[in-house]
């Protein structure tokens, strides 16, 4: 980077720190042109020349002009495929990402009126669902008695608490 570059950058961000001063910031700007423009183009030295001589200067300067343009079309063409595509690529991540939806809030709707919505004016008559549900009937657990367990083993010792076990099993 050449010194007229940074100092052109220096320039342009106090620019826009300070854009009040239009006129001044207009001759920097102008100035620095003129600088950057001499550094990089030499002025011409036609004094003295011949016919002869200022043709094929003209010559070579249209060569290096056709060398510049096709450059600069080269160059022109390369960012035009890179913006088509990065348009590309930003089109498939939107469809990829999809539209943004709106959180959906929870409503709370009576029976008739979801089914007045779902089957609009068909059914005028209030649908009672409750009646429609089976019955189901529950069975009481039967819970055995609670006796005095020394009863039980009293009546289970010996022989005769033995045949009953064996009695109960057969």
């Amino acid at each position: 980077m050449c010194v007229s570059c940074d100092l052109w950058l220096c320039i342009h961000r106090y620019i826009k720190h300070n854009s009040s001063c239009a006129t001044s910031t207009l001759l920097i700007h102008n100035s620095i042109k003129e600088s950057t423009l001499n550094e990089r183009v030499p002025a011409l030295n036609l004094s003295g020349l011949s016919v002869q001589d200022l043709q094929t200067l003209c010559k070579e300067l249209h060569q290096k002009i056709d060398v510049v343009d096709e450059e600069r079309y080269d160059i022109a063409m390369k960012v035009s495929k890179s913006d088509a595509e990065i348009e590309n690529l930003t089109m498939k991540i939107i469809e990829l990402k999809g539209k943004k939806r709106p959180q959906l809030k929870r409503v709370r709707v009576s029976a008739e009126a979801m089914m007045g919505a779902l089957l609009g004016a068909k059914i005028k008559e209030s649908v009672d669902f409750k009646a429609n549900l089976k019955t189901v009937k529950k069975e009481e657990e039967k819970k055995e008695e609670v006796t005095d367990w020394r009863k039980n083993v009293d009546a289970m010792s010996g022989m005769e608490g033995r045949k009953k076990m064996f009695a109960a099993s057969s």
